[in-house]
């Protein structure tokens, strides 16, 4: 079994900072790109950004220059620095990742976190 651990989301007023964390646990063989998606009631789920097992990243338009996603691959765990949070930042946080287990390695599998709300006060 796999499962992805978030922490880090909570409440905070506009111009603020929230630090997301996600750690990959279980029969983890390797992990490709891992990432966050966000997702608000009635919206679809958007690429908030997204990170290589090297190191490329790749942002939502709408963060960048904002938020800041980085990883440590030998605990397999990514994080996003959220900072000058809007009001409009305010959603679901989902952790993704692509993932090889025990079972599928070479082949990667996608998993979710089950996700962490932030919410920006104006």
């Amino acid at each position: 079994q796999v499962q992805l651990v978030e922490s880090g989301g909570g409440l905070v007023q506009a111009g603020g900072s929230l630090t997301l964390a996600c750690t990959a646990s279980g029969r983890v063989v390797s992990v490709n790109d891992m990432g966050w998606y966000r997702q608000a009631p009635g919206n679809q789920r958007d690429l908030v950004a997204v990170i290589s097992s090297s190191g490329m990243t790749n942002y939502g338009l709408y963060v960048k220059g904002r938020f800041t996603i980085s990883r440590d691959n030998a605990k397999n765990t990514v994080s996003l620095q959220m900072n000058s949070l809007k009001p409009e930042d305010t959603s679901t946080y989902y952790c993704h990742a692509q993932i090889a287990d025990r079972k599928t390695w070479p082949a990667a599998s996608d998993y979710w976190g089950q996700g962490t709300q932030v919410t920006v006060s104006s």
